[in-house]
């Protein structure tokens, strides 16, 4: 029975899994090496709340009652060893994900299963970190977490069927859709939509079309809710940079191999939404209303 949820990584995803779990009422605890990190998410899962609210799909009490679910700490030894399920969130890159498995399969009890949101990185290397890599498995949630409902519940070469059941049903309590997924570069979600925005890329910097309208092209004429541009801000350009070197290294396929383009913005440092300018200028607006000068004609 997964009562105790252990959330790792306060920022954007581990917030909005805490925020789903202790919704749906489970005992979360938060937990980032930051105390600032884990009062800006906890901030943040309030202000989200409060918009559920606005809606009217949500009391008062029910968000107090949320809120009280979730408590943050900045020892992850000093919650796992109650943990029934531990979901790492911290940023995508396997060293540093290595590092806290091995952390989760030291501090928390045999039972507990070790979940990872990672959008790309293989589950089964993530499990090789610890002593039970039958009990490892990928949970990767989509953003925003409290309103996408899909997830990719990902098996590992080891991951036992009991852990993918008991993870498969979790998630459907959450109230999203779980889908079954093997552990291959990039997952399905990645492996399709990355290649999309490295060919979006692709064709601004060969001239072919500029910012808005490529992502014009693609809502207009593909029925997609944002163009391919504007969701690589929002992803992070530096979040998908690192999910195309995984997709890269995994299948040596030069089809994977992220545009220079894009690894040019990322070495300086316009990563999209979070750090203010991408292909599109936020410093004014979270809104794509405004392209880059770096785009203009």
């Amino acid at each position: 029975m997964i009562k105790n949820i252990v959330v790792i990584g306060a920022g954007t995803m581990g917030n909005g899994i805490a925020h789903t779990f202790a919704q749906s009422g489970f005992q979360v605890s938060l937990v980032d090496v930051s105390q600032e990190a884990l009062d800006k998410g906890l901030k943040t899962i309030t202000t989200n709340l409060d918009r559920i609210i606005a809606k009217g799909k949500l009391t008062e009490e029910e968000k107090a009652k949320t809120l009280g679910n979730i408590k943050s700490f900045t020892n992850l030894q000093e919650v796992a060893k109650e943990a029934d399920l531990i979901v790492e969130a911290a940023t995508e890159n396997q060293d540093l994900k290595l590092k806290i498995f091995g952390q989760m399969d030291e501090f928390s009890p045999e039972h507990c299963i070790l979940a990872t949101n990672t959008s790309s990185i293989s589950i089964t290397k993530i499990g090789s970190a610890t002593k039970r890599p039958d009990k490892v498995i990928g949970m990767h949630f989509m953003n925003p977490v409290p309103i996408m409902k899909l997830v990719e519940i990902i098996k590992g070469y080891s991951t036992s069927k009991e852990t993918f059941d008991a993870v498969y049903e979790m998630s459907q309590i959450l109230g999203k859709v779980p889908v079954e997924v093997n552990d291959y570069p990039g997952f399905v979600a990645n492996r399709i939509l990355m290649p999309m925005i490295n060919e979006s890329i692709e064709t601004l910097y060969n001239g072919v079309a500029g910012v808005e309208e490529i992502d014009t092209v693609m809502k207009l004429g593909m029925a997609h809710p944002m163009g391919p541009l504007q969701l690589a801000d929002f992803i992070g350009l530096d979040v998908c940079l690192a999910i195309l070197n995984v997709m890269y290294d995994g299948f040596k396929n030069p089809k994977y191999a992220p545009n220079p383009l894009l690894v040019n913005m990322v070495m300086a440092g316009k990563l999209g939404v979070k750090s203010g300018e991408g292909f599109y200028d936020y410093t004014e607006s979270k809104k794509a209303e405004k392209v880059s000068n770096m785009f203009t004609k």
